[in-house]
């Protein structure tokens, strides 16, 4: 029996396929899955940070007693979770079906993958919006959208890796 996530994994895919003929000759079927459900994930991130900036955080810094986080770190924060969780779950329904490694391993594999992303985001961000100042929404897109590359290398090469060099644990 399919689980919810491997049923919406096929009728996503189902959903690419009327669409990828558009795309065959720019892009190999695996990169348009990526492109277009990490498309999906970082629109989902973006119009999440919005609503968690603007309305959660209220645009003020927040804090923790412990700590005081702006309020462009802390809506990223918040929204992560949710995020990281859509994102693994498209990648391994969707993007990257023929991967023979075991779900759990690949979640250990994509939690260090997006471990990297974080940093990676966290300084990006920090740079457009505190160094370079930019509005924290534009400083978003522009640091997702260098994620977005790093993040789709990373997953097809060592979480989701296929292949005759592929790792059986």
């Amino acid at each position: 029996m399919k689980s919810i996530a491997e049923n919406v994994g096929l009728l996503i895919i189902r959903v690419l396929d009327i669409f990828y003929p558009l795309f065959k000759k720019a892009l190999p079927y695996e990169t348009f899955k990526y492109a277009s459900t990490g498309g999906l994930n970082m629109l989902l991130d973006i119009f999440l940070y919005f609503v968690f900036y603007h309305y959660v955080v209220n645009e003020s810094v927040v804090d923790m007693g412990f700590v005081a986080m702006s309020p462009h770190i802390a809506a990223f924060i918040f929204v992560f979770p949710i995020t990281f969780f859509t994102g693994f779950l498209l990648a391994k329904y969707v993007t990257f079906t023929d991967s023979q490694i075991k779900g759990k391993m690949q979640l250990s594999r994509y939690a260090i993958s997006v471990g990297g992303s974080i940093v990676l985001h966290y300084f990006l961000l920090k740079f457009f919006v505190e160094t370079l100042e930019f509005w924290p929404l534009a400083g978003k897109i522009v640091t997702v959208s260098i994620v977005v590359v790093y993040s789709f290398l990373v997953q097809k090469f060592f979480t989701f890796r296929t292949g005759k060099k592929q790792l059986s644990s």
